[in-house]
C-alpha cells in the first residue's frame, strides 16, 4: 500500500497566522515553494497561503503585504491528510475539494505536503490524468490550494 507519507515532500514548514505576507513571500523564496500551511497559535492548520494569494488577494488590490497577515488571507476549511492514509484517500480528498496541495499530518504535527509534482512522480499516467481532469475541468474558478 502506498501512503501519503510515501509520496509527500518532507520538511514542509508552517507560517504562523500572525506573520505578514511579505515575510511569507520571503519564506517561500527561501524554501523554494509556492504555498505554506498557515498555523494558529496552537500549531493547528487554519489555512494554506499561496504565492498567488499574495499577488491577487493583496498586492493587486493595493494592500501592503507588510501589513496584511497570513491569517487574514486564510479562507474556508483547511484540508489535510494523515501520513498513513492510502494514496487513494489522498486522490479522493484532492479531487473532492478541487485542491492542488495537501498538508500531511502525523501525530497532530505537519510532516509534509503533497503537490501536483508529487502526484506526477508517484502515480501512473492515467491516474494523474484522471486527477488533473477532476481538478481542472470543473466549471468555476479553481482554488489556488
Amino acid at each position: 500500500m502506498t501512503t501519503a507519507g510515501d509520496i509527500m515532500h518532507r520538511g514542509a514548514q508552517w507560517i504562523p497566522a500572525h506573520e505578514t505576507l511579505d515575510r511569507a513571500a520571503q519564506l517561500m523564496r527561501e524554501l523554494g515553494v509556492g504555498a505554506l500551511p498557515i498555523s494558529d497559535e496552537n500549531e493547528r492548520l487554519c489555512g494554506i497561503l499561496t504565492d498567488r494569494d499574495i499577488v491577487i488577494g493583496c498586492v493587486a488590490v493595493g494592500h501592503d503585504p507588510s501589513k496584511v497577515t497570513a491569517g487574514e488571507m486564510a479562507q474556508g476549511t483547511p484540508r489535510w491528510i494523515e501520513a498513513n492514509a492510502d494514496i487513494s484517500d489522498v486522490l479522493r480528498e484532492m479531487k473532492e475539494h478541487q485542491i492542488r496541495r495537501l498538508p500531511v499530518i502525523e501525530n497532530k504535527r505537519l510532516v509534509g505536503m503533497i503537490s501536483e509534482a508529487d502526484l506526477a512522480l508517484n502515480l501512473r499516467e492515467n491516474e494523474v490524468g484522471q486527477w488533473a481532469e477532476s481538478v481542472y475541468a470543473r466549471t468555476g474558478a479553481p482554488t489556488t490550494h
